[in-house]
């Protein structure tokens, strides 16, 4: 089954599932941000682990679709943590409504989040609440991290690596190596597919620094240098203190707009936007190497592969 397929299998899910309930301006913003769309990466990643490994992707729909509400409910959390107006392209849901409904919507997407896994009755359910509740953990934890190094001086390449890790990829392995659960797979497969999906998380964050660094805003669908603007401590940031002890001085000295064609012009001059693209591109040669080992175990990677190549492509 190609990604197209997985993506219409589990839009389809979404439509048949969509939240409804009194009081509607509770209900409504939840619709709001599950509908905005995106690549549904989780939920593929759920139905291509089970299929790789042998099993029924109707079966893993529940699963799959607790995946993809996590992760909007950390959305609409972050969106306001972060004072963000836009999410993909549209106002986020603490701007369209309010913060307070905002939070609201966001706790109760959390617990239809765990209502899902909870209707599915198939294998390994108690194993996929527990590493689900580990990653909801994480992911807070990441969080949290994210904020605190705004106020920290200096922030290493390994705590940022860390950070990205428990904030964005452990979703995606939790997501896959679930899927892998739900199809019966034995241990060693399903922690390979939680590396390997750890490994094109961590490409994919990397990818995700690059594009609000470098890219447009019509093609990212939010503020083009968001992060440079709010001084957040990110890979580039990081690695420009390296490389030269003036970077503080460009935070400090320009306003958040005016900073950011400077910092990038500096970034780019630095070589910085192809060390971060070098980056990526080696976390991916980790998703290969792993990809190898899982078709030797008689896994069927090429939904694997293809999800792998799509994140190498991306643009936004």
């Amino acid at each position: 089954m190609s990604i197209a397929k997985y993506h219409q299998l589990y839009s389809e899910f979404l439509s048949q599932n969509a939240f409804v309930g009194e009081p509607n301006n509770l209900y409504e913003p939840m619709k709001y941000i599950m509908e905005l769309g995106g690549k549904r990466i989780r939920p593929i990643l759920c139905l291509v682990g089970t299929e790789a490994c042998g099993g029924k992707v109707e079966n893993a729909l529940p699963v799959a679709h607790a995946m993809e509400v996590f992760h909007n409910f950390s959305l609409v959390h972050d969106d306001i943590m972060d004072r963000a107006d836009q999410r993909r392209g549209l106002p986020t849901v603490h701007k369209k409504w309010n913060e307070p409904t905002a939070i609201l919507a966001g706790d109760n997407l959390l617990v239809k989040a765990y209502e899902s896994i909870l209707t599915y009755s198939g294998n390994g359910k108690d194993e996929i609440l527990t590493l689900f509740s580990k990653t909801a953990t994480e992911v807070c934890e990441g969080q949290q991290d994210d904020m605190d190094f705004a106020d920290r001086y200096e922030v290493s390449e390994a705590h940022y690596l860390n950070m990205i890790q428990k904030k964005t990829a452990v979703l995606l392995g939790c997501s896959l190596a679930s899927g892998a659960i739900v199809a019966g797979a034995n241990s060693i497969i399903v922690t390979k597919m939680y590396d390997f999906a750890i490994a094109i998380g961590m490409s994919f964050q990397m990818m995700d620094d690059y594009l609000d660094a470098f890219g447009s805003s019509e093609s990212i669908g939010k503020v083009s240098g968001g992060d440079i603007m709010e001084g957040k401590k990110t890979w580039l940031y990081i690695k420009s203190c390296e490389l030269s002890s003036e970077t503080t001085s460009w935070f400090s000295q320009y306003s958040a707009e005016e900073r950011v064609s400077f910092v990038q012009n500096q970034w780019r001059a630095m070589g910085l936007d192809q060390m971060l693209l070098n980056v990526a591109n080696d976390y991916n040669d980790q998703g290969l190497s792993i990809l190898k080992d899982l078709e030797e175990m008689g896994v069927s990677v090429n939904g694997l592969r293809e999800i792998l190549e799509f994140l190498q492509v991306r643009t936004h």
